[in-house]
């Protein structure tokens, strides 16, 4: 084989391999940054449920076509400092009141205009909801609460949350492999 052969052979190597390189940032990338991404748990403000160091996925993709339910865990830009991302369960809905008191969560809303405890179980039955408040949410804000109820800084602290701020709900838990899985939204 001569020299120039060799070339034209590498080069056209070269040329299939751009190609190829191509082709999967235009399919990764759009899915990194529109369908799914990865989060890493920081803090203690979802334990038990969830734990320093895990690996989570989340879908950023769902809230294009539904709106943001009751009981998903969603990853989110705090609204006091964007740059920082939370991860919370969300609890009351646009519309509705929220009212913790007495260690208790209560949602008022259309179907509930006498309100309703929330059954959460997810929650170990010695956690408490402490810090009572009760807040009406306008159009596209939500209440999110920590699991950790006693050490999270959530909305009882700062407020609802903007729909803006929302990155997506966690889709994946990937690490620890012991419970990798899907994440279920609880049923109240």
């Amino acid at each position: 084989m001569s020299f120039l052969s060799f070339l034209r052979k590498m080069g056209f190597e070269l040329r299939e391999f751009v190609k190829i390189a191509l082709i999967s940032l235009a399919v990764v990338l759009p899915i990194r940054f529109f369908v799914a991404q990865p989060f890493v748990v920081r803090g203690a403000s979802m334990e038990p449920n969830f734990q320093e160091g895990q690996y989570l996925i989340i879908d950023e993709a769902s809230y294009y076509f539904r709106a943001p339910e009751r009981g998903e865990i969603v990853v989110f830009r705090y609204p006091n400092d964007p740059s920082e991302f939370f991860i919370k369960r969300i609890i009351a809905l646009p519309g509705e009141q929220v009212r913790v008191r007495d260690s208790r969560v209560w949602i008022i809303n259309q179907d509930h205009p006498q309100g309703f405890a929330l059954t959460e179980p997810y929650l170990p039955p010695d956690e408490l909801t402490i810090y009572d408040t009760s807040v009406t949410l306008a159009d596209r804000q939500y209440f999110v609460l920590g699991d950790n109820r006693v050490f999270s800084s959530d909305s009882r602290r700062w407020g609802p949350l903007d729909k803006k701020y929302l990155m997506g709900r966690v889709l994946l838990r990937l690490w620890p492999i012991a419970q990798a899985g899907g994440v279920p939204k609880p049923t109240y």
